[in-house]
């Protein structure tokens, strides 16, 4: 099994997939690409779960569960976020590759403008986007910034937890929710009890959760976050709606006064078609930009006020990182339009400063079957 997802892993796979009367398939740049030629069997898939699973408990009532997180790590290959399904009444896992080595901006290709961003001494950070889209691997690269800068104690809650983050110059602890504490809520609330200078949230998905993360930030903690939300303005409405409507004037004020920065990121394919970048929305939140959060009727202004502070700043919106990503040659031109929140404004642009190409996309990603030699790994692990 370990050279199974070491062929996964160094194919660049993203997420691995095992489900019953399927063959095993793989996320490659994006593209969910079949690794084997034999289906598995029910049998084969709920041995496999029952492997994945850190508890006896659990495994003793497998048969009784419907859903189920956990995390799986191979010592000198990486760790993998596992969630164990029920589909049709038989077992499916989906693994989400964990790299070993924790990540920092550059290895990311993230903007330079968020380790000033990670620097801050306390508030609110939230770093957003869809599922997939790399929220997890930019907050780590956020805590190892501040972990090897600055002698601070890092509290961490998670579900499951994923980077396994080494003390360098900060103390990190890392806090497993249903493992180590109850949940969101309850790890939170302990956690200001435990003299945090920083505290990442996996996921802010609730009214609590969200309450008492802004009590943190307006205590003088810098907090880190996730919303899955598409871009800053987004983000901000669907805080302010999680509460009632005679809370959220209350709440626009609190989110003005404690929130520092909001990055969303997609991850677009990259021209050469083996890989992807990140695309990133940055929105540091300035003063204008603090009295548009709390009036409702000037969100929208947010837009163009992110875009105009990109100089003074360091804030820019997803069209303008699209444009220098076809400018610097790393994503093609039809791809950035696609993905652009404007497409028609995006070639206005494009053709306006340069750099439109409008020729067909250059490459793609890799559609093709591995090779047999993995084909025949699996087949001495799960049988034909």
């Amino acid at each position: 099994m370990v050279e199974i997802f070491k062929a996964a892993i160094q194919r660049g796979a993203s997420d691995i997939h095992f489900k019953s009367g399927d063959v095993v398939r793989a996320r490659i740049h994006g593209a969910l690409v079949p690794l084997t030629q034999q289906r598995l069997n029910g049998d084969q898939v709920r041995q496999l779960a029952m492997k994945l699973m850190p508890h006896d408990e659990d495994r003793a009532r497998i048969d009784q569960i419907l859903d189920y997180d956990c995390s799986w790590g191979l010592p000198g290959l990486g760790r993998f976020r596992v969630n164990i399904l029920r589909q049709r009444s038989s077992f499916m896992i989906v693994m989400r590759v964990i790299p070993i080595e924790i990540p920092n901006f550059d290895d990311l290709k993230l903007p330079s403008v968020l380790r000033e961003i990670a620097d801050y001494e306390r508030g609110l950070i939230l770093v957003t986007g869809v599922t997939g889209s790399g929220k997890s691997s930019s907050m780590a690269a956020m805590i190892n910034h501040i972990n090897a800068t600055k002698p601070m104690h890092i509290v961490t809650l998670e579900n499951p937890v994923e980077f396994l983050h080494r003390d360098q110059r900060s103390s990190i602890t890392q806090r497993d929710i249903g493992t180590d504490t109850e949940s969101f809520m309850m790890g939170l609330r302990a956690s200001l009890r435990q003299d945090p200078d920083v505290i990442l949230i996996g996921e802010m998905r609730d009214k609590e959760t969200i309450d008492t993360a802004l009590k943190a930030a307006e205590t003088g903690h810098l907090v880190i976050s996730t919303v899955h939300t598409k871009n800053a303005v987004q983000t901000l409405s669907r805080l302010i709606a999680v509460f009632d409507p005679n809370e959220q004037e209350m709440i626009r004020i609190r989110l003005a006064e404690s929130l520092q920065a909001v990055i969303s990121q997609r991850l677009i394919p990259t021209k050469d078609g083996m890989g992807r970048v990140p695309a990133c929305e940055i929105m540091r939140v300035t003063g204008t930009i603090r009295d548009c959060i709390r009036d409702q009727s000037r969100l929208d202004e947010i837009f163009d006020l992110i875009e105009e502070g990109r100089a003074q700043y360091g804030s820019q919106s997803f069209d303008q990182h699209l444009m220098d990503l076809v400018k610097t040659n790393q994503v093609d031109f039809k791809v950035a339009k696609a993905a652009a929140n404007n497409p028609t404004d995006f070639d206005l642009k494009m053709n306006t400063f340069g750099g439109g190409d409008t020729g067909s996309r250059a490459g793609g990603p890799d559609h093709s079957d591995p090779s047999q030699d993995m084909a025949n790994e699996m087949t001495q692990i799960f049988g034909s």
